[in-house]
């Protein structure tokens, strides 16, 4: 019997209480990690909350888990004992279906949520399928490399998708957790960066991360003083906005691509998109190759999450410091 110990929540909306959980045998293309550092991301207070109507309980949350191989399935591949490997949102997929077939193992209909049916990584090891666990490259700075494993490859996903040039014009709406890591991989990559945020305080806050322009998106003058000119908007809030008015700073063929959890529909008028070919879109996280790709440009370009730490043992404390939007910028808890 393999066991594992982790910060489990019992029933929706309650607190964290560390319990014990057998794992059973690992299977044959499994590899267990012990973890070091798990960032918390606001996914985990949605599913702890169940606010998708998704959530099994109990569970252990926890899905962008830092740490070291300890065990490898006898089908495991391409990963050794005592690695360095980083687990996101996915800790599985069928590997033979059309989706993970062609690369979009993040589409597979199978998929398999690390916190989903599954205990996450606030805990002292973590499971996951030999594909998603993402060998982390020599030189990352591990403990802030969490929070790149679904908060980070979200925003650079469609970057990656999309083929935003380096000359585009990117709006990233929300400087919170999402929105300061967006701002750094767009900066980095050589766009022309525009940060809305509701926030007159963290407008330095988002020069300082790359943004060139910051717009407050309660003014809807400033809000139109920007009409027509962006390629690219990414929101990464999940809260209801004024979206005619933000679909109408895209350029012609411009693309506003959603990552922030909106629960309330989004309103479109056909026309805004017909008369300019613009498009709207969205994305979950990214295929295992596109995490390393983002591991990658992360690393050589050294852009560091801004974290926050706490001990894992702390979980509590850490998630109602998220619940409370006082995180600066994302939180990260240490084994």
């Amino acid at each position: 019997m393999s066991t594992m110990q982790g910060w489990a929540v019992q029933e929706g909306g309650k607190p964290l209480v560390l319990a014990e959980f057998d794992l059973g045998p690992l299977g044959a293309e499994e590899v267990e990690v012990a973890v070091d550092y798990c960032g918390v991301c606001h996914s985990d207070l949605s599913m702890i909350n169940n606010e998708w109507g998704m959530s099994r309980f109990p569970f252990v949350p926890g899905h962008e888990v830092v740490g070291r191989v300890t065990a490898l399935g006898p089908q495991a591949k391409g990963l050794k004992v005592g690695q360095r490997v980083g687990i996101g949102w996915t800790a599985g997929s069928c590997m033979h279906c059309h989706q993970c077939l062609s690369g979009h193992h993040n589409l597979c209909p199978e998929v398999q949520p690390t916190i989903g049916g599954h205990h996450g990584g606030f805990a002292d090891k973590v499971r996951s399928h030999w594909a998603w666990a993402i060998p982390l490259p020599d030189g990352i700075d591990l403990p802030s490399a969490g929070p790149l494993l679904c908060g980070g490859i979200t925003v650079l996903k469609p970057f990656l998708a999309y083929n935003i040039s380096p000359t585009a014009r990117v709006g990233v709406v929300g400087i919170g957790g999402l929105g300061h890591m967006a701002v750094k991989f767009a900066r980095a990559w050589g766009c022309e960066v525009t940060a809305f945020t509701s926030n007159a305080s963290k407008a330095d806050e988002a020069r300082s991360f790359g943004a060139h322009n910051v717009v407050s998106s309660r003014d809807a003058n400033a809000i139109a003083g920007i009409a027509g000119s962006l390629d690219l908007l990414l929101v990464t809030v999940n809260v209801p906005l004024d979206w005619a008015a933000l679909l109408g700073t895209l350029a012609p063929r411009g693309r506003m691509h959603v990552v922030g959890g909106v629960l309330e529909p989004i309103p479109v008028s056909a026309f805004a998109l017909i008369l300019t070919e613009r498009e709207v879109s969205g994305s979950p996280t990214g295929a295992p190759v596109d995490i390393a790709t983002l591991l990658d440009y992360a690393t050589r370009h050294d852009i560091r999450p801004q974290v926050e730490m706490f001990p894992m043992s702390d979980v509590n404390a850490a998630l109602k410091h998220l619940e409370e939007g006082k995180a600066r910028y994302r939180i990260v808890l240490k084994a």
